[in-house]
């Protein structure tokens, strides 16, 4: 995830006047190059854009710059050299610190640039982002993502778009470029958010549900694998649970949706809920199985762990 600074930043060259020079047309910069951020920036490099990438993590940027991105020391850096800065972070937190901070990308980003926004944040949090982003006269996107990172290498993701009408012509091609589909939902800041917490907390249902499910075949002596066959091509079937499950009987545990992410974005959408008036008692022991996950030491581990739980539960 994108942090404090790493040392002074090395801007490149300056124009007569003493100001950065700035990549032209169609620079696209990726703030935080984890699975997803990583994902997006080999993607938009693969189709011809310059892209210049920001993290903490010296190792994630050197994977980027490998695929052909350029590293930047800082978000502002970043900002000065892209036209487009794609924030790709995990929670509000680190979306307002690599936006306006001192070193920030809003303070360095000239009107008319825009803010991609991609992390499962709460409405409310959207709306104070991009507040703040019209005051710097900054064009923003609401763009949370679905669909993991080898969707977003190949393009295939989904997006959850809010935004001007005007904003969303001018980029429609570099969202194309990143997702199909590019789902349209208008122009209040806040509908991508309230898109992405009603989606995962069904995600969230559904996986917990699917890993409760296949521990009881396990207890009542089925074979899990042939028990997953049937549920794949039955009624009980769901996407999650179908990817997850099925991993977790291969025993393949590397990291592709870290157990944290569902467990925010439920507990965000718990929150939402009850901030309209909204019953939502599945979605409660959902987040709060997730939440025992986390406090049980997997946050960091695949999601794909809830099966494990189910598993100790039933033991």
């Amino acid at each position: 995830m994108p942090g404090p600074a790493r040392g002074s930043a090395n801007l490149g060259p300056a124009d007569g006047a003493g100001t950065i020079a700035r990549v032209n047309h169609g620079s696209a910069g990726v703030i935080g190059v984890g699975n997803m951020g990583l994902a997006m920036a080999a993607r938009l490099g693969e189709g011809g854009r310059p892209v210049f990438v920001r993290d903490v993590r010296a190792e994630r940027e050197a994977m980027a710059a490998r695929g052909g991105a350029e590293a930047c020391a800082t978000p502002a850096e970043l900002a000065r050299r892209c036209e487009v800065v794609i924030v790709a972070v995990v929670d509000a937190a680190q979306t307002d610190d690599v936006l306006f901070r001192s070193d920030g990308a809003a303070a360095a980003a000239e009107p008319g640039a825009c803010v991609v926004l991609c992390p499962t944040i709460a409405p409310e949090s959207v709306e104070a982002i991009a507040s703040r982003l019209d005051d710097l006269g900054i064009d923003w996107i609401e763009a949370p993502m679905s669909g993991g990172p080898a969707r977003a290498r190949a393009g295939t993701m989904s997006l959850m778009v809010a935004c001007r009408d005007g904003v969303f012509e001018r980029h429609a091609a570099l969202l194309a470029a990143l997702a199909d589909p590019v789902f349209r939902l208008g122009e209040r800041a806040g509908d991508g958010a309230r898109t992405k917490l009603v989606n995962n907390l069904l995600a969230a249902i559904n996986l917990a549900g699917a890993a409760e499910a296949l521990a009881l075949a396990e207890r009542v002596g089925l074979d899990p694998a042939r028990t997953l066959a049937v549920i794949e091509r039955s009624s009980g079937q769901s996407w999650i649970g179908s990817d997850r499950l099925a991993r977790a009987l291969a025993g393949d545990a590397a990291p592709r949706a870290h157990t944290a992410l569902l467990a925010k974005d439920s507990r965000l959408a718990i929150a939402m809920a009850a901030a309209a008036g909204a019953d939502a008692r599945l979605g409660a022991l959902a987040a709060a199985t997730f939440a025992e996950a986390v406090a049980a030491g997997r946050g960091d581990l695949d999601d794909s762990c809830l099966f494990e739980l189910m598993r100790e539960r039933r033991r």
